[in-house]
């Protein structure tokens, strides 16, 4: 059986809900185990037991987010060298664009040399104030749609052995 570990981090909701709705997707693949885990809790073990990685998380001043940033730091180089390959993509709740927080987490990918299946599906909040950007952010279907459709075509590809 293969294994998908979804990493997460979210202040506001919306990617907690983007990585849920990717979960969802990918939970009906029978040959594929999920498991969804927030950022401050993912080991190097965790990373080295799974098939592929969905990350998600929020962007912040342009970058993700500093507890996304932190899982990377924290585990980065206790896994190097031994996740070559491995598929991955990306799930970003933007305000506006997402791209440095994309630019950040395809560095990261690039040097433990993950391969990336998809492009990132971005979430636009265009929560541009303090009162919006601090709100609680609760996507509807439509919104996570992507989401879910992602985390289903990753499980397929892991089950069938195409990444």
């Amino acid at each position: 059986m293969k294994r998908l570990l979804i990493v997460w981090h979210s202040r506001t909701g919306a990617a907690r809900a983007m990585a849920q709705a990717a979960a969802a997707g990918a939970g009906a693949e029978p040959d594929v185990e999920v498991a969804i885990r927030p950022a401050d809790e993912v080991q190097a073990d965790d990373l080295l037991a799974a098939d592929g990685y969905l990350f998600a998380c929020p962007e912040n001043l342009a970058a993700m987010s500093g507890a996304m940033k932190e899982f990377f730091d924290r585990t980065y180089y206790a896994v190097l060298e031994r996740l070559n390959g491995r598929p991955y993509a990306m799930l970003i709740a933007a305000g506006n664009d997402g791209a440095g927080a994309v630019r950040q987490m395809t560095r990261i990918a690039t040097g433990w040399r993950l391969k990336p299946i998809a492009e990132p599906v971005i979430l636009r909040t265009d929560a541009q104030t303090p009162e919006r950007i601090q709100a609680a952010k609760t996507p509807d279907a439509a919104a996570l749609a992507p989401c879910r459709e992602l985390g289903a075509a990753m499980a397929a590809g892991l089950a069938m052995g195409v990444f």
